[in-house]
């Protein structure tokens, strides 16, 4: 998780190349192709993401969600799960909520239950055709 401490010239979030890192790596761990499902986030849809995934050896297949579609981002139903976690607690600063918000989502990882839930209620399907 990336936080931002609103310090000069400190990025925001991942940029191009933080992605291109993340799925060469997230590639050559599950060492087989690799399938982001993205939003309309500039960073996804950028020339330079799209000419690095053109050009890129092993190229992951892109599935691209409709500008604004929450109903089918299984993230919604991650981030909706964390919130209920995260009532009666406070907090004094960011890298404390980081903290809270990492030892909240980590046993999620484990719940695979609780992961496909969250794909099934989008209605999506992770059949292969």
């Amino acid at each position: 998780m990336t936080t931002y401490h609103r310090r000069r010239n400190e990025p925001k979030g991942f940029g191009e190349e933080a992605f291109q890192t993340l799925l060469s790596a997230a590639h050559a761990q599950l060492g087989g192709p690799i399938s982001p499902v993205w939003g309309s986030l500039p960073e996804h849809v950028s020339t330079p993401m799209r000419a690095w995934i053109t050009t890129h050896e092993d190229r992951p297949t892109v599935y691209r969600l409709p500008p604004y579609a929450p109903d089918l981002n299984p993230a919604e139903g991650i981030w909706s799960a964390l919130r209920t976690k995260l009532f009666n607690f406070t907090v004094s600063d960011i890298d404390q909520l980081a903290t809270l918000v990492r030892s909240r989502l980590k046993p999620m990882q484990y719940r695979s239950d609780l992961l496909n839930g969250f794909i099934a209620a989008t209605g999506l399907t992770l059949d292969s055709l």
